[in-house]
């Protein structure tokens, strides 16, 4: 597809940049191939496969309405288009995107002032997703989103990436014509932590045998896994140009709180409508007194106390507080301004994902 001159601009900048630290990070990918017996050809191997397989996922909360209370679900429905956070203005949390905001200069920073640019509209800044490398059922990135989308590995090609979040500025920024950064920051993890990308005991040969056989299997139904509950750890991928569900989404598994809902039902006319794949998996279910007070703050079991529906609290029954919050914004004024309460129900999202069990089968 055809890029916006901003677009480029992004891309060849983050490839610029990853081109200076290209001698380094081949250091400490070869230090770590020869400490772990990996050949250089079953690593480029390893490496072609990551590029040639690995889609990018794409997550967000179906239900969460938009300034007309419209919901994600029915705008991508009825627009057939994935938009970003200039466009539809909507987050979990705190909106800064707009000229100045805080989305905006960290975009400024990463990019080299690319969106920036003179003429630049709000459509043509980029999407943001991870890379699903390791096949975590509930995704790569599960903070950010309830149900994801899985892309066609096309579009990878025009991404960039950062290890870890972007907004916390890492040094690890390549996109796949200089990918080197990302791959040495990879397997320095897995060489000194045996862990990374929210896998335990991934080792350098683990995760290259990992690349080489895995990601060549169609997709497995994600219902049948157990979730990751990987909350922090990940490849950041940053879309540039236009995201077509039609032409771009191959896959969207979805959170089974959503199965005979409104939102259900859409998602899967969706699906229907731009020959989508569904999936659900396990989902994340958890009881009110198993809430913590000491992971996202104390204020935690009195919001899932508040919104729980039968002792237990879902991704459908945050969605629906996250709802009722911008219908009655005055019914929730003892717990602060819309914004606070907003930013307390995207945490205690958090808290699902970390401490949720699988949804019962059918229920």
């Amino acid at each position: 597809m055809d890029l916006s001159k901003s677009q480029l601009f992004a891309l060849d900048h983050i490839t610029q940049y990853a081109r200076k630290g290209k001698e380094e990070a081949n250091a400490v990918m070869n230090h770590i191939l020869k400490m772990s017996n990996i050949t250089d050809q079953q690593f480029e191997q390893a490496v072609n496969h990551l590029k040639a397989k690995a889609r990018i996922g794409l997550h967000f909360h179906p239900d969460r309405p938009d300034g007309m209370m419209k919901s994600i679900a029915e705008a991508l429905f009825e627009q057939g288009i994935y938009k970003n956070q200039f466009e539809t203005l909507l987050s979990n949390g705190s909106v800064s995107a707009y000229p100045g905001g805080e989305r905006d200069l960290w975009e400024k920073e990463l990019f080299g002032g690319a969106y920036q640019l003179k003429g630049t509209t709000n459509s043509q800044r980029p999407k943001y997703g991870a890379l699903h490398v390791m096949l975590h059922p509930d995704g790569p990135a599960p903070r950010f989103g309830s149900c994801y989308f899985l892309l066609s590995p096309k579009v990878s090609y025009r991404s960039t990436y950062t290890y870890l979040d972007s907004h916390q500025a890492p040094k690890e920024k390549g996109t796949y014509e200089e990918f080197d950064l990302i791959m040495a920051a990879l397997l320095e993890e897995t060489f000194t932590r045996e862990f990374a990308i929210g896998e335990r005991n991934l080792t350098p040969v683990t995760l290259i045998h990992h690349l080489l056989f895995n990601l060549e299997k169609r997709i497995d139904d994600p219902a049948n896994k157990a979730a990751n509950h990987n909350l922090n750890h990940y490849i950041e991928a940053q879309v540039h140009g236009d995201l077509s569900l039609k032409e771009d989404v191959e896959v969207l598994v979805a959170d089974p709180s959503f199965k005979g809902t409104h939102i259900g039902e859409i998602l899967e006319k969706m699906c229907l409508k731009y020959s989508i794949q569904l999936f659900w998996h396990t989902g994340f279910v958890l009881k009110v007194d198993e809430v913590p007070s000491d992971f996202r703050g104390p204020s935690m079991p009195s919001l899932a106390k508040r919104i729980a529906q039968n002792q237990f609290i879902d991704a459908n029954i945050i969605g629906t507080a996250a709802a009722d919050l911008k219908k009655n914004p005055t019914s929730w004024g003892d717990r602060g301004t819309p914004e606070e309460v907003l930013q307390e129900l995207k945490l205690l999202w958090h808290v699902l994902v970390r401490y949720g069990k699988p949804m019962t089968k059918g229920g």
